[in-house]
């Protein structure tokens, strides 16, 4: 943890505080210790972002998530529209 807060320029308390929120949940070592995945330092930062532009942590948690929520609805509509559904056959 102490490594991830100083590649982000936080304190653990702040990397603690992005779990108690539920943005995301580190994996545990086997000796109890936080390991974050790329996505979950991306999202820290971010929350980071907003926090620094003055947005309350739990307020920048929830943006967070609705972003990526928004990001995974547009991919899934482009998705769909590349492969529109067959229409009903007519003729059988």
């Amino acid at each position: 943890m102490g490594r991830a807060a100083d590649m982000l320029g936080v304190t653990p308390g702040f990397l603690r505080g992005l779990d108690a929120a539920k943005l995301f949940v580190p994996q545990r070592s086997a000796g109890g210790h936080r390991r974050y995945s790329r996505y979950q330092l991306r999202l820290a930062q971010r929350a980071r972002d907003l926090v620094d532009e003055g947005t309350p942590l739990e307020a920048a948690c929830r943006i967070i998530i609705l972003e990526d929520q928004l990001a995974e609805a547009m991919r899934i509509n482009t998705e769909l529209r590349g492969h529109p559904e067959q229409p009903p056959d007519a003729g059988a």
